[in-house]
């Protein structure tokens, strides 16, 4: 049954998978966006109706969200969570969209030392008392951290010690996120922590990157001062340097591991695993090597 979706964030990670799935499928696709860009137009190309909107303005939310059944809300590691949360409901409540799909962390927690995870932990409790089905997504470490933190030099650099995870790619959560929208009652109320297939240590999935591309890649482990500092030289904000550091101590302790079937039992297919998203991700590591 063909469905009216509108995707928050549809030109990010996440967002951009799901909505050119929803597209795919043939549902009318709304994609509210900061700024009409290049990613923008490529969407619109596919036959997503654009709308110039910010999750901080309300009246550009309320007017996105028109005739909308269904919708997905993600948002960047930034100040602004809680007011956006309480937008997006708002927002959402009053043009009767009947379910939220939100994309949330896997550490959110009211004593958690991140600010970004305590914030996450404060707007699911916000959206569940949203009146239609709202189901939330928890993911652990996405597998494109191994590009966004790829700086050439075939080493990674980070101060997880020997604690694990299994890498999920974006595009593998978007089958999840779009199988939900298609589809919201069976999810109402449901937090869904998801996973890649495999769950690695960082020397282990150096050394599947390092099968895939066919040269060495090596996982240093180094300490958190040494990561602020790589942090601050990449120019991440604050607000971010705050969060990845609490992560890094989350991850040691755990925080981060597991594994399950979510993605196949939800999103019908078997995720990827590190080769097959290195490999598929060939052309960007050869045109990053120093």
């Amino acid at each position: 049954m063909e469905r009216n979706l509108l995707v928050i964030g549809a030109t990010g990670q996440t967002g951009g998978h799901t909505a050119e799935l929803l597209l795919q499928r043939g549902h009318r696709v709304r994609a509210l966006v900061r700024r009409i860009d290049e990613r923008a137009q490529r969407l619109a190309g596919l036959g997503a109706e654009l709308v110039e909107g910010d999750v901080q303005d309300l009246d550009s939310l309320a007017e996105a969200m028109r005739g909308i059944d269904a919708l997905y809300f993600t948002y960047p590691i930034l100040p602004g969570l809680m007011d956006a949360t309480a937008n997006v409901a708002l927002a959402a409540e009053e043009n009767g969209v009947q379910a939220i799909v939100n994309m949330s962390q896997v550490s959110p927690r009211r004593d958690s030392a991140s600010s970004a995870a305590r914030q996450h932990w404060v707007a699911e409790r916000v959206l569940e008392r949203f009146p239609a089905a709202v189901t939330r997504i928890r993911p652990t470490f996405f597998a494109q951290w191994l590009i966004n933190m790829w700086d050439g030099s075939g080493e990674l650099r980070f101060p997880f010690a020997d604690g694990r995870h299994a890498p999920i790619a974006a595009s593998d959560q978007a089958r999840v996120i779009a199988a939900i929208l298609e589809d919201p009652a069976p999810h109402a109320g449901r937090i869904y922590p998801l996973y890649g297939p495999v769950e690695l240590n960082h020397y282990e999935i150096a050394e599947r990157m390092s099968q895939a591309l066919g040269r060495q890649v090596t996982y240093v482990p180094i300490d958190l001062d040494a990561f602020a500092a790589i942090l601050k030289k990449r120019g991440t904000s604050p607000h971010m340097i705050q969060h990845l550091l609490a992560v890094a101590v989350d991850y040691r302790n755990g925080i981060f591991a597991g594994t399950n079937d979510l993605v196949k039992k939800i999103g019908g297919t078997d995720p990827l695993d590190v080769e097959s998203f290195v490999a598929q991700n060939r052309a960007f590591y050869d045109s990053h090597t120093t």
